[in-house]
């Protein structure tokens, strides 16, 4: 920063906050802003040249559900195997999973994992969605 950047700051952490309240109302005055308008707006602030891969990094989902649709009458003691394998249940708690679609089988897995479970489950005839 310039020499007079840094007096400037130094002269305004030496303000009173009723000194700091009157050179708002006076930048406002000069400029023909309005500081109350900004504060409330709160503008997001990137640095430059990494705009496209802050927006990627948000959208990029990691954790997804995998969601037991429909299952077929015919397949129901196939389906429920698999889903037994995948979750560790007992049969009764299995089959209750289960009978209760559409419902979740797994929450919270990675893409890898809800791809290979989803393709499990809809070789063994269930209908799956992935979250």
């Amino acid at each position: 920063m310039s020499n007079k950047i840094d007096e400037i700051i130094d002269d305004l952490k030496s303000l009173s906050l009723l000194e700091a309240a009157e050179l708002v109302k006076k930048i406002e005055e000069t400029f023909d802003v309005d500081a109350s308008v900004a504060s409330q707006a709160q503008p997001i602030v990137m640095p430059l040249g990494t705009e496209t891969s802050s927006i990627n990094e948000a959208e990029e989902k990691t954790e997804f559900d995998l969601i037991l649709e429909e299952v077929p009458a015919a397949k129901k003691i196939a389906i429920l195997k698999v889903v037994r394998s995948m979750t560790g249940l007992g049969l009764k708690e299995a089959k209750d999973l289960v009978e209760s679609a559409p419902k979740a089988i797994k929450e919270g897995i990675t893409k890898e994992n809800s791809e290979e479970m989803k393709k499990q489950l809809e070789e063994a005839g269930a209908k799956v969605t992935i979250k």
